[in-house]
């Protein structure tokens, strides 16, 4: 609508900076993050890319010793938001069940996003104190969960 396209126009002038920031949002989770390597796998950039990341996506490791939705529940609780990767396999979806399809292969890493993938956003008006909540919170949750 033009509507619509007014207020889009409008944004583009803060286009620079909103990509700024998701950028350094995104390298302060990467970095905050980083000691917990043992129970995640964290995003890399492909080579020679520049992303301006929509999310985070955080995947648990086969061996994490909790699952996705119990960090994802506890995440919500404390009032940060997530959402689940959109996408990965869509055979396990209602909308293709009794449909015809073909399948190649093992769907090995679809089936890893569907169970153990999940984003926390990095939205431009996250300041450092809400990046640093997201962070303590998480850490404090994969302490409290660890293996001896």
């Amino acid at each position: 609508t033009d509507m619509q396209a007014a207020v889009g126009l409008s944004q583009l002038e803060r286009l620079t900076g909103f990509i700024e920031a998701r950028k350094r949002n995104f390298n302060a989770l990467k970095v905050g993050f980083g000691d917990l390597e043992d129970i995640f796998i964290l995003p890399e950039a492909t080579e020679h890319s520049d992303p301006s990341w929509f999310g985070f996506p955080i995947t648990l490791r086969a061996d994490a010793p909790f699952n996705r939705d119990d960090i994802v529940r506890h995440l919500n609780e404390k009032r940060i938001g997530t959402r689940l990767l959109f996408g990965s396999n869509l055979l396990r979806q209602p909308y293709m069940a009794n449909r015809d399809h073909r399948i190649v292969g093992e769907l090995t890493n679809s089936n890893i996003v569907v169970d153990r993938t999940f984003w926390i956003g990095v939205y431009p008006g996250l300041g450092e104190d809400e990046i640093t909540w997201v962070l303590d919170t998480v850490s404090e949750f994969c302490a409290n969960r660890r293996r001896p």
